[in-house]
């Protein structure tokens, strides 16, 4: 099943947000104050509604409560961005990710529930959004330059084979460190381990490597 996004402010960076997402094959919600911007974009998303991102009423008609994650990118609106991500935490979106403009930005919206905050003149847009948004990941955790921790589900072909079949290091370079079952993190994982349905993986790759999972 594909997963639902909603992309909050359509300036530059929403833009390429919202047109990644979509060639990741996921379904795109785009919102924004300007009813220009959302007709823009009308035939490239999923859906694109015009609202009033400071009226708290507003974003009950969304249907954030079925969003596995939300990207907040109205930098310029500091007030509209708060209410954006409020509103995404108390739908209960897994996955909230902010764009700022700045370090303060930053901190306030760490502070008022955004899960990642990224500044796009630092990371780029389009390299944020495949990264953190990429179908088939589920957590990105950057540890240097080159290394990174990316939770990832299972693919098909990989249950109910040992993990040493399946030679993860040398086809993908993903070294596998954890397994995610039933909400159940399990660390014990030697090469007799098998995956089953529903689990994902938390493995350590070099980010040259990420392109070997990015929507498959």
């Amino acid at each position: 099943m594909d997963r639902s996004y909603a992309v909050f402010g359509l300036g530059e960076f929403g833009r390429s947000v919202c047109h990644e997402l979509m060639e990741l094959g996921a379904d795109v919600l785009a919102v924004d104050r300007n009813e220009a911007q959302t007709i823009a974009i009308a035939d490239d998303v999923t859906m694109a509604v015009a609202i009033d991102c400071l009226n708290e009423m507003a974003y009950e008609k969304l249907g954030l409560n079925n969003m596995d994650g939300v990207v907040v990118s109205m930098s310029g609106n500091l007030g509209a961005s708060i209410m954006a991500i409020m509103a995404a935490k108390d739908a209960g979106v897994p996955l909230v990710i902010a764009k700022a403009s700045d370090d303060t930005q930053r901190t306030i919206f760490q502070k008022v529930g955004a899960n990642r905050v990224v500044i796009p003149e630092r990371d780029g847009a389009v390299r944020a959004a495949r990264n953190l948004l990429a179908k088939n990941f589920l957590d990105y955790i950057e540890l240097s330059d080159k290394i990174s921790i990316v939770e990832i589900n299972v693919k098909r072909e990989w249950l109910n084979q040992r993990l040493a079949d399946l030679n993860l290091r040398s086809r993908y370079g993903l070294n596998v460190i954890a397994v995610r079952r039933d909400g159940e993190l399990l660390t014990d994982i030697g090469p007799d381990a098998t995956f089953i349905m529903g689990d994902t993986i938390l493995v350590v790759t070099d980010k040259q490597d990420l392109g070997l999972e990015r929507g498959k």
